[in-house]
């Protein structure tokens, strides 16, 4: 009789799991993009959107997280795979996390139109970029298991925080220059804020990949040389 770790159920189980995990990031990789496209073009019903897509996004939390606890109950991994199914759990913690953030963002939208129109700076929009390549990245280094991949997302999460800290000087210069202007610049710093945040949770990703991968912690380890 072939033991539990080693069945094709069990086998299949991993890959469904490693897939919705796939699905949900990609979920929100497109929340991300509307949240901001619904910045840039001043679209409140996308912005709408976006806020009603949390729900699935919770929904989608809660379906995994009981997946997994149903694998660990039922085949009762050890190494490798007990660290995949551990991560798991951690990673759509996260990833919902980074549902609520584009929600944020879209809050912010709907906002914004009620007040003076303001230009979006340009490391904003480069801040979105990066996060959503990030996100790509941490992604693909999930489902190929791709250490290298996860430390590409490591790296491009210090050019975000510079991005973020270039962005807060500026606006706080423009606060100075345009008083009539300083609310609108204050919600478009939290729009900074919650991109740098979610730069923040990109790396999580990655740092849960390369301990599934290597069993390495890289967690709170220091990156600067």
């Amino acid at each position: 009789m072939r033991k539990k770790h080693t069945s094709r159920e069990y086998e299949s189980e991993l890959k469904d799991l490693k897939s919705q995990l796939a699905t949900m990031a990609y979920d929100v990789k497109a929340m991300i993009h509307d949240s901001m496209n619904a910045l840039q073009k001043k679209d409140i019903k996308l912005a709408e959107e976006v806020i009603e897509r949390d729900f699935y996004i919770n929904q989608i939390e809660l379906e995994i997280d009981e997946f997994c606890l149903i694998i660990l109950a039922r085949r009762q991994p050890l190494a490798k795979d007990l660290r995949f199914i551990t991560i798991a759990l951690k990673m759509v913690t996260d990833l919902e996390r980074m549902g609520d953030m584009t929600v944020s963002i879209a809050r912010r939208v709907i906002k914004l139109q009620k007040m003076p129109p303001v230009k979006i700076p340009d490391k904003i929009l480069l801040m979105a970029k990066s996060v959503q390549e990030m996100l790509q990245l941490a992604i693909e280094s999930l489902l190929e298991s791709d250490a290298t991949k996860a430390d590409q997302v490591l790296e491009q999460d210090d050019s975000v925080d510079e991005l973020y800290h270039q962005n807060f000087r500026y606006l706080i210069k423009l606060m100075a220059q345009n008083e009539n202007l300083i609310e609108p610049l204050v919600h478009l710093q939290s729009v900074a804020k919650w991109l740098e945040r979610l730069g923040d949770h990109c790396t999580n990703l990655a740092e849960f990949v390369v301990f599934k991968v290597s069993g390495e912690n890289v967690r709170h380890v220091s990156r600067a040389k």
